[in-house]
């Protein structure tokens, strides 16, 4: 460390991956440290170029072509600006920068692992894997990551469960959540003024429910259309619902920015997050629910133990079967034709948000863990 002052510590977060404007990335981890007097740096590989945005310097280390070349080329770029950096402070963002992360280790840094998901979980449903390859790559992965979190510094855990799981590998382990930041969602607009549209937001994939979507708005009665943001995982996959009969009621509009995903959400009477129940999802906290809660619309979720104690606790929406159009389509029919029920599921979502799920609270168990490990303590409330 250059001294024990907050001011003088530099702190270095490390994506492959992720874009510059990541929401749990950049604009509430970096900004957050940035705020609190630390000089924070982004590395990112997104061919954008270096900009500083935010009190956060953002370096670019240039894009990559496929998934082969940025997990070898990309991370060994990312690695390299790591080093020539000389931070005091390495905050890793994806799984695939953990040999960085032990290289920074050798050379005497701080690295702190992020744990966005549980990727043991996450390979065992992925279908493009056998299913013996996925146990025994899930198997091997688990090993290493547990092999090298127990010599980081410091473990961040994006839900519960993962914090839960990585508590015995590194006592500096600590949960911070990605909840919404509520000033950033708009939740005063008139219902009068909302259109016949729900909404879904982030990745889509075939486990995150687009199938099942796209044939439930073939079984609608009310005039709903249901509005798309995010990207398609395989051009096959989106090329296949197109095709079903329920597509002529979607609006796709690809990725958007922040604004555009607010605008999406304001429109909308309710937000969509019907995940499939594979072993990843069962106990994930997915920031789009929580996105939808703090825009103040209901919200349709999967019928998952997790969910149901977050929706129904909260008297926010509703929870439905995600492999069963029929009863998307019912909870999407029933919303359209009780706008007093919607609107005040939607105004109790947006109060659990203000009240407990919400990036301030978590700000803080950030800023006090990095206390701990800048401070270098042996015993604090975080760890």
């Amino acid at each position: 460390m250059s001294d024990g002052s907050v001011s003088m510590c530099r702190i270095a977060h490390l994506t492959s991956v992720h874009r510059r404007n990541d929401t749990r990335i950049f604009l509430k981890q970096c900004r957050t440290l940035a705020a609190h007097g630390y000089a924070v740096t982004l590395v990112v590989a997104d061919g954008q170029g270096d900009a500083f945005r935010d009190g956060v310097a953002i370096v670019d280390v240039g894009s990559s072509a496929g998934r082969l070349q940025r997990m070898v080329g990309t991370t060994a770029r990312v690695f390299a600006r790591a080093v020539a950096l000389d931070a005091d402070v390495y905050h890793l963002h994806d799984p695939e920068l953990i040999p960085a992360g032990l290289r920074l280790k050798r050379l005497g840094k701080t690295v702190i692992f992020d744990a966005h998901e549980d990727v043991s979980a996450q390979l065992l449903s992925k279908p493009y894997l056998g299913p013996l390859s996925r146990r025994a790559l899930s198997t091997a992965f688990g090993l290493y990551q547990r092999f090298a979190c127990a010599r980081f510094d410091g473990i961040v855990a994006a839900t519960p469960l993962i914090r839960d799981k990585f508590l015995p590998i590194n006592a500096c382990t600590v949960e911070v959540a990605n909840y919404p930041m509520p000033a950033e969602f708009d939740a005063t607009a008139r219902w009068a003024d909302k259109a016949d549209e729900v909404c879904y937001v982030g990745g889509i994939e075939a486990i995150r429910g687009i199938r099942e979507l796209v044939r439930a708005c073939a079984l609608l009665h009310s005039p709903a259309r249901l509005s798309l943001a995010g990207q398609f995982s395989e051009p096959a996959l989106e090329a296949e619902v197109r095709s079903y009969p329920g597509w002529q009621r979607v609006d796709a509009h690809g990725m958007l920015e922040r604004a555009g995903v607010r605008q999406v959400m304001t429109r909308a009477i309710a937000g969509l997050v019907t995940l499939h129940p594979v072993v990843n999802y069962l106990d994930s906290m997915p920031v789009k629910m929580f996105e939808y809660m703090a825009s103040g619309i209901p919200v349709i979720a999967s019928r998952f133990p997790l969910f149901r104690d977050i929706v129904e606790g909260a008297r926010c929406g509703l929870c439905v079967d995600p492999n069963d159009p029929r009863e998307i389509a019912a909870a999407i029919d029933f919303l359209m034709a009780n706008p007093g029920i919607a609107r005040t599921m939607g105004a109790n979502g947006r109060k659990a948000v203000l009240e407990k799920y919400n990036w301030p609270a978590q700000a803080a168990r950030l800023t006090d863990f990095y206390g701990a490990i800048t401070h270098a303590k042996q015993t604090v409330a975080p760890c």
